[in-house]
């Protein structure tokens, strides 16, 4: 299915409202993730003790959204909704740690065919760093990567392209250091850049050094790692940006920035939502997202339209001017309009959070041992679980049945399906306009939009389903 995919990747000439005449006027595209940031984890959020005044300022100066949600409320699943567009259950990346199945079409793959050069810088996740592995960065569309197979921290062992090398420095710095020079280089070619930095932080357990520490030295010593963190990442930002700056491209470049999933339960800041990582309340989904683009955003603004990161793959691709003709169904929409200053079309989201247990991925000693092997003269093979990447459910996954906490948000309507371990079937139903925080259920005053909305989810968890089995690369 790959082959036929990418075969089929094509340029566009035009687009509405963006029109990338040729490839040397094709936009720059760096997308930034945060690793457990919450919505709440941001100074111009309203947080009482953080300092972020590089978020502050590309939140200022940009397209700000304050509606943002995580495809999921763990990692894995969130960044394979970012490379892919799609649920990241349709391509059983479940929880933390599952690999994304080679048989997707990434947005590097995609960017890469239509004459980008591509880069990945950071926390992967959503597959192996080894060398051979059918999940890395490099079998994913991505040219150039700096690599951990999890979050990482400071002087970070990573793996370039396979090889493992000791990083030294701030671990945020370290993936903004890293991209800034590939990028610097890759511009002497002519070829737009498409750049994936994902951070390692805040994510637990919380390191940041002496400086970033001593800006929270009346705080608890937990918290002063977990915003120290925060403000290391930070730093590394406004890094990034006034590199882009200096290499001429700023204004060219499309920088989009949000987290992964929702707040920590025991330090983390959700707004005042209900739930925290893990949960499907909006806790445990809503992000802080920001984009930059001064030649096309040319006055801040803030959006409360209801966005997620599945947008991002087909908003890029549109943007950019490229095709995938044989795409396999999308959950994302393109966010074009709304980046435009036009009102989008009205727009559904469903997430599902499947109880499969996530997966062990202990960044540091693997890539501890990897540096190991390969400093006496031998390689590590990937991964059990990488190698057998492209497997599907067998048996098939069955298609009337969807375990776990599912929902639906319609308009300002929020649709709960908790599915007991005893099999029994709950729903909540939220106005999240007039209460954002999800404390008042309204199914029984509101049965009838409920039932609306339970026919639109079950369809949408049935869709996923047989994606899930196999459905969209059977039929290619």
């Amino acid at each position: 299915m790959r082959t036929s995919i990418l075969s089929a990747i094509v340029l566009l000439t035009a687009l509405p409202a963006f029109h990338p005449a040729s490839a040397q006027k094709r936009p720059h595209v760096v997308l930034v993730m945060a690793d457990d940031q919450g919505w709440g984890d941001m100074a111009y959020n309203g947080h009482p003790v953080l300092k972020t005044p590089n978020f502050d300022a590309a939140a200022a100066s940009g397209l700000r959204f304050d509606r943002f949600y995580a495809a999921a409320p763990v990692c894995s699943p969130t960044r394979a909704s970012v490379l892919t567009g799609r649920h990241p259950n349709r391509m059983g990346v479940f929880k933390w740690g599952h690999s994304m199945r080679p048989q997707e079409v990434t947005l590097a793959e995609a960017l890469k065919a239509s004459g980008y050069a591509t880069g990945h810088f950071g926390k992967w996740h959503v597959g192996s760093v080894r060398r051979g592995s059918p999940d890395n960065p490099g079998n994913n569309g991505f040219d150039e990567w700096l690599s951990a197979p999890n979050f990482y921290d400071n002087d970070a062992i990573m793996s370039h392209r396979g090889q493992a090398v000791q990083g030294k420095g701030e671990s945020s710095s370290i993936a903004v250091d890293a991209a800034l020079e590939w990028i610097g280089k890759s511009l002497k070619a002519d070829a737009p850049i498409f750049a994936v930095v994902w951070f390692g932080s805040p994510h637990g357990p919380h390191r940041a050094i002496a400086k970033d520490r001593a800006v929270y030295a009346d705080q608890p010593r937990k918290l002063k790692n977990f915003y120290g963190e925060i403000t290391g990442m930070d730093r590394a930002f406004g890094k990034l940006r006034t590199g882009l700056t200096t290499l001429g491209i700023r204004d060219d470049t499309i920088l989009w920035y949000c987290s992964d999933n929702g707040a920590l339960g025991t330090v983390g800041n959700t707004g005042g939502h209900r739930g925290h990582k893990g949960d499907v309340y909006e806790g445990g989904l809503l992000v802080p997202a920001i984009i930059e683009w001064p030649a096309r955003i040319k006055q801040p603004r803030t959006t409360k339209v209801r966005c997620n990161t599945s947008d991002i793959y087909p908003t890029i691709l549109e943007l950019t001017g490229t095709r995938v003709e044989t795409q396999p169904p999308l959950d994302g929409v393109t966010l074009t309009p709304l980046i435009a200053s036009k009102k989008p079309k009205p727009r559904a989201m469903g997430f599902w959070s499947h109880p499969t247990r996530g997966i062990s991925t202990p960044s540091a000693k693997r890539m501890a041992a990897l540096l190991q092997a390969q400093q006496a003269g031998r390689d590590l093979p990937p991964p059990q679980r990488s190698r057998n990447a492209a497997a599907l459910p067998s048996p098939p996954h069955p298609v009337d049945s969807f375990p776990g906490h599912a929902a639906w948000i319609e308009d300002d309507w929020k649709l709960h399906r908790i599915h007991g371990k005893q099999g029994a079937v709950r729903w909540e139903l939220y106005d999240l306009a007039k209460d954002p925080f999800e404390k008042t259920d309204r199914i029984d005053a509101e049965r009838e939009r409920a039932e609306r909305l339970r026919g639109r989810l079950t369809q949408w968890l049935g869709s996923v389903v047989r994606s899930l089995n196999g459905d969209d690369y059977d039929s290619k």
